[in-house]
């Protein structure tokens, strides 16, 4: 529902409410695009990799040593 209250006079309340429903409908109408899906680079992947082991590593450290 289209609401417009900003004049006092009827009929501009009535011609702003049409211009937002043309705005609105016009907003609508435009497609957007299709998103291509992409991979991580070889390198984000790798860089990734190298700071989880180095995590597991720190987390390793913290364990208890048994003899």
């Amino acid at each position: 529902m289209i609401k417009a209250q900003q004049f006092r006079s009827q009929l501009q309340n009535r011609e702003a409410a049409l211009r937002q429903l043309q705005l609105l409908i016009q907003s609508v109408a435009v497609c957007q695009k299709k998103r291509r899906p992409t991979r991580p680079t070889r390198g984000s992947q790798k860089r990734r990799m190298d700071s989880k082991t180095k995590h597991g590593k720190t987390k390793a450290l913290r364990r208890k040593i048994f003899d």
